[in-house]
């Protein structure tokens, strides 16, 4: 892999002392700013861009990029560009058609046996490639009506056996509202599993909190949580020692990535990622190709290219080290595996 710059220090001031809430509030939301902190040129971000989807970035994520790096591949993923403003045809505002799936407001039944929350819609970060980020999340956020509705959505289905906190990312909540929902799972008898969908461990580890290990191991139901790491320089020192605190505390992690151009679109990057991630307690899981969202086709990856990254992966790291090419459909019962040449 190609050296990487040393990652910039820490600024007096930062860190874990005001809690992960202040480190949230403090983060970058102008793109001109996040630019001159990194020694870059404004010109570098879109002007316009899609102002309902501004950026956010934590520090703490920031403080991974390299300065002075336009191509820097964690820059890459959040600054608005002008390429999310050409319309190309495929890319829709709802690419996964879930709007199709939600049988009650703030629920989204897709898969059996599994029925996704989408709790909030608040994020930590703006992923410019997030397949939500056109989502009416004012229609679908979680009042009290809405909550109840769901609850006895799921109490009326005991088919389902896993239940999926999603968003937004589900722990930008605090730790007594996760509390509070993850009892009101647990009640349902016929609910087996809570899975936890959530970029927070990678770009704001501060979040890992006594508060939440103790919510993570108290109750009935095993916790899986889903991370997003899609690039080796997201695993720093505090996100290794954050999902090595959850795995301690008896949390299954396991990690999703997106094959993105520019930023992960070679098998060096990406079997360094899993080996990273398995030095976290954390199990690479998916790969997942693009999801044809507007506004980030310029991240697509051919799928003709994409398999011969797999299957370069396959070649040099053991089988559990290489996580599954996939794409989801609308429709499909499950996600569909990309199959890797001569397979």
């Amino acid at each position: 892999m190609t050296k990487r710059a040393p990652i910039i220090p820490r600024s007096p001031g930062t860190g874990h002392a005001g809690g992960w809430q202040r480190e949230l509030a403090e983060g970058f939301r102008d793109p001109a700013a996040l630019l001159e902190w990194l020694g870059l040129p404004a010109r570098l971000a879109d002007p316009v861009g899609d102002r309902a989807f501004p950026l956010r970035v934590p520090r703490a994520y920031a403080r991974r990029m390299r300065r002075g790096d336009p191509a820097d591949p964690l820059l890459r993923q959040v600054l608005p560009v002008a390429e999310e403003t050409v319309p190309v045809p495929g890319f829709t505002t709802d690419p996964l058609e879930e709007s199709s799936a939600s049988p009650v407001p703030g629920l989204i039944h897709k898969y059996a046996g599994r029925a996704l929350i989408v709790t909030t819609g608040a994020c930590a970060i703006h992923c410019r490639y997030c397949f939500r980020r056109h989502y009416p999340y004012a229609e679908a956020r979680l009042t009290a009506e809405h909550r109840q509705g769901l609850l006895d959505w799921l109490a009326g289905h005991d088919d389902i056996e896993e239940v999926i906190l999603s968003g937004g990312d589900p722990l930008t909540l605090s730790n007594a509202r996760l509390r509070e929902l993850a009892s009101a799972l647990e009640a349902l008898p016929h609910v087996r599993r809570l899975r936890i969908h959530t970029r927070l461990p990678v770009v704001l580890p501060a979040r890992v909190d006594p508060g939440l290990l103790a919510v993570a191991g108290e109750g009935r139901l095993p916790w899986v949580m889903v991370i997003h790491a899609n690039h080796p320089a997201e695993i720093d020192p505090e996100v290794r020692d954050a999902c090595r605190r959850l795995h301690a505390a008896g949390v299954r992690l396991l990690n999703q990535s997106v094959l993105l151009a520019g930023v992960n679109d070679a098998p060096d990057i990406l079997a360094e990622l899993s080996e990273r991630l398995f030095d976290a307690r954390v199990m690479p899981y998916y790969l997942h190709q693009l999801d044809p969202v507007a506004g980030a086709a310029h991240f697509l990856v051919p799928d003709d290219r994409a398999r011969t990254l797999h299957a370069r992966l396959q070649a040099r790291l053991p089988g559990y080290l290489v996580p599954r090419l996939v794409r989801e459909r609308p429709g499909a019962p499950a996600k569909q595996a990309l199959a890797t040449p001569g397979k």
